[in-house]
């Protein structure tokens, strides 16, 4: 793949829940791309107006490193068409799906992948008594990081009193989900093509923001210790998610193996359009088991640019 840009913006920081992920990836992106000979400029949208910080800086193509709402739902990225500016990862469409839990579950299910039962609540209803019989989960159905989950177990007397507070600051709508025991995997999809399994164990409760991005707070397991057939199965299913979805360039499916019954099976939780890239993050880590450096990976997202995503 070869490419007539020069001049990178990238977009890191932000004002969702997932800032201080998005600086840390965003960072790491930058550094790499100087060191692959770009011209980089770092764009913070947090306090100032992107059109104008983007129509400065006159960038040949954006590297989107935003996290969470209003960088990954398809908002930046309607932006960027608008400017007619090239742009990493998923399109608009794609974009606002995948990161809508809900509405990720209905593509999956239209497409006949594996997926457990759940419904979308104001938390206050999520709040005031049990909605599913536990164990169960309760998610933002708008948010990543595993900002905001909740794991009500067996025995709970009652869903968590955080969610009926008036200090709650997240999305108001819920996602309340059946609960799968058995093991987390994941798997990087990068140009439509799989590129591992990776199983993750944390041990913390379950695996949260604290696991996911403090240095020693999860364990990655790559390759997974799975059978041959359930890893062939899980990347099937995670390159089935990118493609049902319209995803583009790097994305990453989380799914859960419930080997805790006599019939094993793989259930999809959701898929991120924008995965991290910090220095504990899954994709890189999957890139260089194949044999690709960070440096390579973040030139071949740069190289995959384009608007109409």
């Amino acid at each position: 793949m070869t490419t007539t840009y020069k001049k990178v913006a990238v977009l890191l920081g932000g004002f969702s829940a997932e800032r201080d992920v998005s600086l840390s990836s965003g960072a790491g992106c930058a550094k790499a791309l100087r060191e692959e000979g770009f011209e980089v400029v770092e764009i913070d949208p947090k306090t100032s107006d992107l059109a104008a910080q983007l129509h400065a800086a006159k960038p040949d193509v954006v590297f989107n490193a935003l996290h969470g709402r209003w960088g990954e739902d398809g908002c930046v990225q309607g932006l960027l068409e608008l400017l007619r500016i090239p742009y990493t990862h998923s399109g608009v469409l794609s974009s606002a799906l995948a990161m809508h839990k809900q509405r990720t579950k209905d593509i999956y299910a239209a497409a006949g992948l594996p997926v457990v039962r759940s419904i979308v609540v104001d938390r206050r209803a999520a709040a005031a008594q049990h909605l599913m019989e536990p164990p169960y989960v309760v998610k933002p159905v708008n948010e990543g990081s595993s900002v905001g989950v909740f794991i009500i177990r067996k025995g709970d007397n009652r869903p968590p009193e955080a969610l009926g507070k008036e200090e709650w600051n997240l999305s108001s709508e819920m996602m309340v989900e059946e609960y799968v025991p058995g093991r987390e995997l994941t798997v990087a999809v990068m140009g439509g093509k799989a590129l591992g399994v990776t199983e993750i164990t944390t041990g913390l409760a379950f695996y949260d923001y604290e696991a996911k991005y403090s240095e020693g707070g999860s364990i990655h397991i790559l390759p997974a210790k799975v059978p041959d057939a359930v890893a062939k199965e899980a990347m099937r299913l995670a390159e089935a998610a990118h493609a049902a979805l319209g995803c583009r360039g790097v994305s990453r499916t989380d799914l859960r193996f419930d080997d805790t019954g006599a019939k094993p099976r793989l259930v999809l939780l959701e898929t991120n359009t924008q995965p991290g890239m910090t220095p504990t993050s899954l994709v890189p880590e999957q890139a260089a088991y194949t044999g690709m450096t960070y440096a390579k990976l973040c030139r071949w997202i740069v190289e995959d640019a384009s608007c109409d995503r």
